[in-house]
């Protein structure tokens, strides 16, 4: 986690302004199938809230501040722009909220019920750690997630 950083650093230096991620995640809305689209508008960091994240340690004041401020990760602009290219494209582009999982086991029935109630859409082990460092260095982002897996079953009907 210490190192996952190291390309958006690097990037954040050489003057990028903007970072634009993209993932295939398992799909836990049942809508999405594999191949459809999601503009992510926010995350749920699970691995964050667990203590992972790739902020720990001394914090370099010249990278960003201590504490980012995480409350718009993904720029509304950016998200409005990707918007308007799905549709003038004919693509049906999902938006969404994205949760980052420690993988690599697939959930449960009960982890996907529970992503499902509180209202997330793809999963994968991805992505968060990557916009929380762009984040850090003041970089907008834009994320577009893909659905590789069709929605596993929650064990109910």
């Amino acid at each position: 986690m210490s190192q996952i950083g190291l390309p958006v650093r690097v990037m954040s230096r050489l003057g990028a302004g903007t970072l634009f991620v993209t993932n295939a995640a398992g799909a836990v809305n049942p809508d999405y199938m594999p191949g459809d689209v999601m503009v992510i508008r926010d995350h749920i960091n699970l691995l964050g809230m667990g203590g992972i994240s790739p902020l720990r340690g001394p914090n370099l004041d010249a990278f960003g501040p201590r504490f980012p401020d995480m409350s718009r990760a993904y720029d509304r602009e950016l998200i409005a722009l990707a918007a308007a290219v799905a549709e003038q494209s004919g693509l049906r582009a999902h938006q969404g909220v994205y949760v980052c999982l420690a993988g690599p086991a697939f959930e449960t029935p009960a982890d996907l019920r529970f992503l499902r109630g509180i209202g997330l859409t793809p999963s994968a082990c991805r992505t968060v750690p990557e916009v929380t460092v762009a984040r850090h260095s003041g970089m907008k982002v834009l994320g577009i997630s893909g659905s590789a897996t069709r929605p596993i079953s929650t064990g109910r009907r």
